[in-house]
């Protein structure tokens, strides 16, 4: 099979990295990729967001799948257009993909089926949010309605930082276009989990857990990030756990979308947190998680293209999915200054290192390759994964491969997994 990959992140990587392990696989693209994934796949220079292009590469490459992977092209109907190009596209359509894309529409979405989440207000003009805010209980938080790259969630301790959240999302336009409505929601307590589950609108299969780590530094303090480091499985998440979040969540949550008419044919992301009262949910999203994939996708022993093919054909229920017995931990290695600024183009020595290591592995996320030497060209740079027996040699492992690579001003957290 020739598979294309859209996107060019961690988590595009690691998704490539295990279709690569498919005997079924006869060629890989990545649309754009990056300096790692060129090792893997042919980079193609098309746009992650140009619609037209992918279409018109995946009918000159004659290819049989494509996986778009990123929100963005969900979120604006790249899986419609490659369908009603004749093309076999994994991802949901732009009428499920709205269950991540606006965040009004999944919290009324979960109020109208009694899905347990936190309570809400929805707000399209910040005077009227603000006149909320400044009576509502605290901590709060507010939510930018569409997608801001993992940003758009900020929590208020006080009134003032409410109004000043609702002010920079609302009025300063911080996040741009996703920042025309708000959600402001109770503040809740307790573990956060994050749970992937394949579903082709008929069966829901959840992967095994993670726990991501969003705050940029040590001890969960600083600004919330796509994520610096996360573990598998979670130590809070139990089998029990998971068949009440079976019977409460993942299956009213796939079942609600097709009574609404919207079908969901993908990877759901489940951001749980379990609180006193149960697990409730925090937020989804419409396609693997960044950096969850690079801790769960290692531990698969089930091949994904068989997987893909069969969420496609809708024959998710016929296939057994199998995990292995280990555990996984992933240390981003981010830019100085990441999400504030930071400087490109600084070159990356050590990754020879740990290329002999099975159990190690450096997924790029914002790289670029140069005269087969690599440079940082993003934010998150890399997502470094060490598979081990337990969280605990997992850790030790990514630590130690961590300390052999090196680029000028390099930032990494370096509790992930302790939580």
């Amino acid at each position: 099979m020739k598979i294309l990959v859209i996107g060019s992140g961690g988590r595009e990587h690691a998704i490539l990295w295990k279709l690569k392990q498919s005997p079924r696989v006869t060629k890989l693209y990545c649309a754009p990729g990056n300096g790692g994934i060129s090792e893997i796949a042919e980079c193609v220079p098309v746009n992650a967001m140009d619609i037209d292009g992918i279409v018109r590469f995946s009918r000159e490459k004659d290819l049989d799948m494509v996986v778009v992977a990123p929100d963005d092209p969900l979120a604006a109907g790249m899986v419609d257009a490659l369908e009603n190009a004749g093309i076999r596209a994994f991802g949901p359509r732009k009428n499920a993909a709205v269950i991540e894309a606006s965040k009004v529409f999944s919290k009324d979405l979960m109020k109208k089926y009694n899905i347990p989440s936190a309570a809400y207000e929805s707000f399209s003009d910040s005077k009227t949010a603000m006149e909320y805010v400044k009576i509502a209980k605290l901590p709060l938080v507010v939510k930018a309605d569409g997608l801001a790259l993992g940003k758009g969630v900020l929590i208020c301790n006080t009134t003032e930082e409410a109004l000043s959240a609702v002010k920079s999302i609302m009025e300063d336009k911080k996040f741009g276009a996703a920042g025309q409505r708000i959600v402001v929601e109770e503040f809740m307590t307790g573990p956060e989990v994050s749970v992937l589950a394949f579903t082709d609108g008929k069966s829901v299969v959840p992967m095994v857990s993670s726990q991501d780590h969003k705050r940029a530094f040590d001890n969960d303090q600083g600004l919330n990030t796509g994520g610096m480091g996360a573990f598998s499985p979670s130590r809070v998440y139990t089998k029990e756990l998971q068949e009440e979040c079976m019977r409460t969540i993942f299956v009213p949550t796939v079942n609600a979308m097709n009574l609404e008419g919207r079908p969901f044919k993908g990877i759901i992301y489940f951001g749980l947190m379990l609180t006193p009262d149960g697990p409730k949910v925090l937020e989804y999203n419409a396609r693997f998680g960044d950096p969850e994939t690079q801790v769960v996708l290692p531990r698969l022993e089930t091949d994904l293209v068989e997987i893909f093919d069969a969420i496609i054909g809708e024959k998710l229920g016929t296939i057994d999915i199998s995990w292995k017995q280990n555990c996984a931990v992933c240390v981003v290695m981010a830019s100085g200054g990441y999400p504030e600024g930071y400087v490109k183009g600084y070159k990356i020595t050590g990754l020879e290192a740990i290329k002999s290591s099975n159990n190690i592995i450096a997924f790029h996320a914002g790289t670029k390759k140069e005269n087969e030497e690599y440079y940082t060209n993003g934010g998150r740079v890399l997502g470094v994964t060490a598979v081990a027996e337990d969280i605990e040699n997992a850790r030790k492992k990514v630590y130690n491969a961590i300390s052999a690579i090196y680029f000028k001003d390099a930032h990494y957290r370096k509790d992930i997994g302790i939580k």
